[in-house]
């Protein structure tokens, strides 16, 4: 069972370095930092090489963040700090061979940093794990084909197969991918939107008819005012500063609502402009309100009841698209101001400005990110916002408009294509007229009943089309043990992670193409954050021959767990032409896909809010949503942590040890805290504690964390994942998306003792 690998990163010494917090985001400092990792890892022809192809017309898509790019022209550096260390890392010429890989064991490499293991470089061939062995041994494509076929036929219930998805798989490889899952014959589809954005697909579907956005990048343009809600962009969305810049630039204004005060969100100097990046920049955010961590919904609804009582609302877009304002405006009316402010630690004056602003509001755009999506009132949070946006007519127009910025390159065009594991019967009725294959129509899992199912011995078959889920799921010893009891689990992908040292009896790790490579296959399409879908082409030669697409290595499984047919998979291997001939015919939305995809900058997908607006829900309006606030309370001697990213990582990619913005250096495993609350406890910049998450009358610990003091509310922390995942609780979700609550961890502190 190799027990004795390693879960979570090793605790090392680290010679913390803090300092104040940066005051502009990007400028020179980015540009030389993107060149720097580009060089360190690339070299320097590969880095002029990717950063001129990067989100390119004719280029690849940045495998990073999923912010669009511009719909009608491209610049010269049409890129951020953070995109150029994901293509860098990517493009890198080190090489991790079966020689190197099957010179250690799993457990020696467990030992090494998440940060260490990405260095390692590209896998270059097929490796498998035996049951018998600690050390990956090099394996046939043929032989790991045939061992996963063997593995689907000998398992009698086709619901102990599960297949997981990264975020950055092509639209093309995401299609197979489910459908492969379906004529296996399940819906049991986790995918990493379940972390994270699973709470604004719940909340907007049932508000307004569709799962996604309803603004085009050029709504930034026109915007009167910005709300940007639980989000960072500075650091996990950087290109979307240039969007907020130019409401700025154009008299609007920009409202940040967030614990922490982030850098990008204060000042920004846009690296294509000469005379901005080495000027002050440009202001972005006009004021900012550090919410307490999981107060948003009382902020918004203290909003709400601004707005309901100046009256300034749109009436006649209320009267024609909405059904349950009454009983809304009921509920927000009878909301105590006492428990506005205490829940949301903003004092009501300030609330009461707020609210005005919103209610003169024009053309209104409400961003938000995991810091909304990641609490249990989540979807009735993000419902609020719709309330909010609806009351005032700010759909179907331009600058206006729900905005959640997805973090992963094409997580939402996964979904678009099928990866779900709870599938409309219209989606699975078209594709088995389409590929001949019965489409079962049971729900499947989502990735926390993956967890427990796999946990209690209900799952054993796990392959993950990309992707770290050791590392970025919640609760990492409880995914451990799901993960152990497997009896083979399959990875594809191009570089090392935890995921492939803490695996199940048997293990394959099958290398494939990155998104910067050249694909026989021709170029593959992926949706952005505003329901743009583009190519994607790459432009270097494979980091080795033995690598495969994605697509191609899909068709491969299919053709060898079902050689009988009726879907002829081995068809759709070599050209991805012929298979978004079948998405077209599949999907509404994509028809003329082929052609449409070849324009310049792609074709938008329909979205009835933003066009009509129009809503598909029961009733043909949009919905306003009803919510109670939650009463919570914790104990006087506990806090509520929330996980985070520092500006040297990418989701669970660790590039180094720095958070610039914030001015933290050679350090991860620390705990943001309000001066007021250490000095409480007796605490000095870098004292060691230890932490212990409290759930249901279950506890986690985890030790030896510096406390370091920071500008954050009391009573409330800040640690990054994916260290801090241990403390999240996996049966701690939100209501209605069981999306893990890493935004709302109870803990107390307790000085370590050596």
């Amino acid at each position: 069972m190799r027990e004795d690998v390693e879960t979570k990163p090793p605790i090392v010494s680290e010679k913390l370095k803090i300092g104040k917090p940066k005051r502009v985001a990007a400028g020179i400092k980015g540009v030389t930092e993107s060149f720097k990792i580009g060089i360190s890892e690339a070299g320097f022809s590969r880095t002029i090489k990717t950063m001129r192809s990067v989100n390119r017309f004719d280029g690849y898509d940045c495998p990073g963040c999923a912010w669009p790019d511009p719909d009608g022209h491209r610049s010269g550096f049409e890129f951020c700090e953070n995109g150029a260390k994901a293509f860098a890392t990517e493009a890198t010429k080190k090489r991790l061979t079966p020689e190197i890989l099957s010179s250690k064991t799993v457990q020696e490499w467990s030992h090494f940093s998440d940060m260490e293991l990405d260095k390692l470089g590209r896998i270059t061939h097929p490796m498998v794990l035996e049951s018998e062995s600690n050390n990956y041994e090099q394996i046939s494509w043929e032989n790991a084909f045939e061992m996963i076929g063997n593995a689907v036929s000998s398992n009698a219930d086709p619901n102990e197969n599960v297949l997981y998805t990264s975020g950055r798989a092509s639209n093309e490889a995401a299609f197979l991918w489910g459908t492969l899952a379906r004529q296996i014959g399940t819906n049991n589809l986790p995918d990493c939107s379940n972390m994270c954005h699973e709470s604004s697909g719940v909340g907007l579907s049932s508000s307004i008819g569709i799962g996604k956005g309803t603004v085009r990048l050029e709504c930034f343009d026109s915007a009167d005012l910005v709300l940007v809600i639980g989000q960072n962009p500075g650091t996990n969305h950087p290109r979307m500063l240039s969007a907020l810049a130019n409401t700025k630039r154009n008299g609007g204004s920009v409202i940040s609502i967030n614990p922490l005060m982030e850098t990008g969100l204060n000042r920004f100097k846009h690296p294509q402009e000469v005379i901005r990046l080495l000027g002050k920049g440009t202001p972005i955010a006009d004021d900012h309100f550090p919410v307490r961590i999981g107060g948003d919904q009382a902020l918004l609804q203290g909003i709400a009841k601004v707005m309901l009582e100046d009256g300034n609302l749109d009436w006649k877009f209320i009267d024609e698209h909405t059904e349950g304002f009454e009983d809304w405006k009921a509920n927000i009316s009878a909301a105590v101001w006492d428990d506005i402010v205490t829940q949301s630690g903003i004092e009501r004056s300030r609330i009461e400005a707020l609210g005005k602003a919103v209610s003169k509001s024009e053309r209104l755009i409400i961003c938000w990110a995991m810091g909304l999506t990641q609490h249990q009132n989540a979807v009735a949070t993000i419902q609020e916002a719709c309330n909010i946006l609806l009351a005032g007519g700010h759909f179907g127009k331009p600058g206006a408009g729900a905005c959640p910025v997805r973090g992963h390159s094409n997580v939402q065009g996964d979904r678009t294509v099928g990866i779900n594991h709870h599938p409309k019967a219209s989606f699975l009725d078209a594709c088995e007229r389409e590929t001949g294959i019965h489409m079962p129509h049971e729900p499947g899992y989502d990735t926390v009943e993956f967890v427990r199912a796999a946990r209690d011995g209900r799952v054993r078959l796990f392959m993950a089309l990309g992707g770290n889920i050791l590392s970025a799921m919640s609760d990492t010893e409880e995914v451990a043990k799901g993960l152990r009891e497997i009896d083979l689990t399959v990875q594809i992908s191009t570089k090392l992670n935890r995921s492939h040292l803490v695996t199940g009896k048997r293990a394959l790790i099958l290398p494939c193409l990155g998104r910067t490579e050249i694909d026989p296959a021709g170029f593959v399409t992926v949706e952005n954050s505003m329901g743009v879908v583009h190519s994607s082409t790459g432009r270097l030669d494979p980091a080795s021959p033995e690598l495969l697409s994605e697509p191609e290595i899909i068709c491969n499984i299919g053709a060898k767990c079902f050689p009988e047919g009726p879907f002829d998979w081995l068809s759709f291997s070599k050209n991805h032409d012929v298979i978004r001939n079948l998405i077209q015919s599949v999907i509404p939305g994509f028809s003329d896909y082929n052609t449409r995809v070849r324009q310049k900058g792609g074709f938008y997908l329909p979205n009835g809010p933003r066009d009509g607006p129009t809503w598909n829900t029961p009733s043909g309006k949009a919905v306003i949503h009803s919510h109670s606030l939650l009463e919570r309370q914790i104990p006087d001697d506990r806090f509520i942590l929330m996980t985070i990213r520092s500006h040297d990582q990418y989701n669970t990619t660790i590039y180094g040890m720095n958070d610039r913005y914030r001015g933290i250096y050679n350090s991860r495993r620390i705990v943001m805290m309000n001066q007021g609350d250490m000095d409480e406890l007796g605490l000095q910049p870098r004292d060691l504690i230890d932490l212990t998450s409290h759930y249901a009358g279950k506890e986690m610990h985890s030790e030896k964390w510096k406390v370091i003091p920071y500008d954050i509310p009391r009573r409330n922390l800040a640690a990054y994942f994916p260290e801090a995942n241990v403390l999240v609780p996996l049966d701690s979700v939100a209501k209605g998306s069981n999306t893990p609550t890493s935004k709302w961890v109870e803990v107390s502190i307790k000085p370590h003792k050596d």
